[in-house]
């Protein structure tokens, strides 16, 4: 037993070791992040960000991440890796967000770019591959977004999934497999899955597509890919007598099997004249939740009120690195985080009440200086 659990934990240990970690950011050294994030100057009213573990946290340092300043401000800020295609391979996209102050209205999203995205003009028409995260607004706007960009449109899921609304660190994690089915995790917990063409209206595009595509090959077909064709072989008979046997015609023979463009044995190119139909245009499979040379994440948004916090960014192409990092990172901070905020409240409590004892002694001390002040008044008349 113990041998075999030595194997199994070294089986986990390759696996963790050959996890493709396209991006990672914790934001261990401090300020140095501003070496490695670019804000955008595309407009000199955009918000800034700060380094900040809020008001409160389970640990000061760990939990410090990117925290919006300014209220009702867009914001737009990316940071680049080394470009990588995930076709054939699973895709995974993780970051923790904290509403520290009880979003009412604005966005918690990431969105996933192209390699050429121009980081310093980043802005809402920036074209990105991936959308994904909470936006809140009002009663009406409580969702996690997930928008792929397919064939020169973005598709939203079709599926509502809430977000979560409180003040406190989440955990968001989004799962894009090779196999086209998807999943959706907050704070570990999978709360939404399926297939990627049904649930994201693709299936339809699909059809319509590939109908398009056999319309223009039959279209283009050479009329004389038929049942049957001349015999470019056969020659006119010596005996052939054109007044009494009339204009003489080369015989039809049978097509034989087409074999993926190529020409049968015996058959004059001149006569076979098809031509094998090369499709540009034919939707590939992987092309609904694969992309060529993702290279860069960013937080393109708008908040009405400032303070949202960004941390544990991570992109890679193994679930099970994934949620090791969650747990290693927002799974460590989590319980602390509340228990720093339940101080924080009853202590925000107490100093509540003695704020209103205060004031009722001093209201109380007033009003029987009034009745002094009124007492020797009487008096004096």
């Amino acid at each position: 037993m113990a041998v075999a659990r030595v194997f199994l934990c070294a089986l986990c240990v390759l696996r963790v070791a050959l996890a493709a970690v396209y991006f990672q950011e914790e934001f261990p050294d401090g300020e140095r992040w501003r070496n490695r994030w670019v804000q955008s100057t595309n407009d000199s009213q955009l918000g800034h960000f700060r380094l900040s573990s809020g008001k409160f946290y389970g640990h000061k340092e760990k939990d410090k991440g990117l925290q919006t300043t300014q209220n009702s401000r867009f914001y737009a800020i990316s940071a680049r890796f080394k470009p990588f295609s995930n076709k054939g391979k699973t895709l995974v996209i993780q970051y923790t967000v904290k509403h520290e102050q009880k979003m009412d209205c604005g966005g918690g999203y990431v969105k996933l770019f192209p390699a050429d995205v121009d980081q310093k003009n980043l802005s809402g028409k920036s074209p990105y591959y991936i959308m994904f995260g909470p936006d809140i607004c009002g009663f009406d706007i409580n969702k996690v977004h997930v928008i792929l960009h397919f064939k020169n449109q973005y598709h939203a899921n079709k599926k509502p999934i809430r977000c979560k609304v409180d003040g406190f660190t989440h955990l968001y994690t989004l799962i894009l497999r090779p196999d086209l089915t998807y999943g959706v995790k907050i704070d570990g917990q999978m709360i939404e899955s399926g297939s990627i063409e049904y649930d994201w209206n693709l299936t339809s595009l699909k059809k319509t597509e590939k109908s398009s595509a056999e319309s223009k090959e039959k279209e283009n077909k050479p009329q004389d890919w038929e049942k049957h064709f001349l015999d470019a072989s056969a020659s006119k008979p010596s005996d052939w007598n054109h007044e009494l046997d009339g204009d003489w015609q080369a015989p039809m023979l049978q097509k034989p099997p087409y074999q993926d463009g190529l020409k049968p044995e015996g058959i004059d190119k001149d006569v076979w004249l098809h031509q094998k139909m090369k499709n540009t245009n034919y939707l590939m499979e992987y092309d609904l939740s694969e992309y060529e040379n993702i290279g860069a994440i960013g937080l393109e948004l708008w908040q009405v009120r400032s303070g949202t916090i960004f941390d544990n960014f991570l992109i890679t192409d193994d679930e099970e690195y994934a949620d090791n990092f969650g747990k290693a990172t927002w799974g460590e901070t989590k319980g602390p985080e509340r228990e720093m905020d339940a101080i924080q409240a009853k202590e925000e409590a107490k100093r509540a009440r003695e704020e209103d004892e205060e004031e009722f002694l001093m209201s109380k001390s007033d009003g029987k200086a009034n009745d002094f002040r009124r007492f020797h008044r009487r008096d004096e008349l």
